[in-house]
């Protein structure tokens, strides 16, 4: 399965999988570094398909994503976002990231932060726009975390 049919399979396995449960809506793809994003429009069931947590999300999310490796895919890494929910979650940690890193260039001290995956990688996005900022993530699994340091450089020659 082509890329352009990766695309289409996905968006139709999701438009038929919100129908199994009575919510007929169509669904919008795109494609962004060769991860194919679903945006579900609101509908008055936003709150069982995201979940707490946002784990029913994550679980449509693998389900789309399981279908298309079953398919031999090209693509099969899928972002589902229902009622912009993740856009609006990555602009409230986006916001987060900027004090965070306001208070690791004050302090000089590196910042220790428990964040998900979805979430540490908005924040090492963020952080490329400072090149005096670092970011790496540590460890495995639900332990892993991001931290957030200065980077150590020789004063620049003026």
């Amino acid at each position: 399965m082509d890329r352009d049919e990766s695309i289409r399979f996905a968006t139709k396995y999701l438009e038929d999988l919100l129908s199994f449960f009575g919510i007929n809506v169509a669904v919008y793809s795109t494609i962004d570094d060769e991860v194919i994003q679903l945006s579900v429009p609101s509908t008055s069931m936003n709150s069982l398909l995201i979940g707490k947590n946002a784990e029913n999300l994550r679980c449509l999310q693998h389900i789309v994503s399981m279908s298309l490796v079953a398919k031999n895919a090209e693509i099969t890494r899928v972002n589902v976002d229902i009622a912009d929910y993740k856009r609006q979650r990555a602009d409230r940690i986006a916001d987060k990231a900027e004090n965070w890193i306001k208070k690791v260039r004050q302090t000089g001290e590196p910042m220790t932060i428990n964040l998900n995956a979805a979430d540490r990688r908005v924040v090492h996005k963020l952080a490329e726009d400072y090149s005096d900022i670092t970011t790496h993530s540590e460890g495995e699994g639900r332990d892993r975390v991001l931290i957030i340091s200065k980077v150590n450089q020789p004063e620049d020659e003026e």
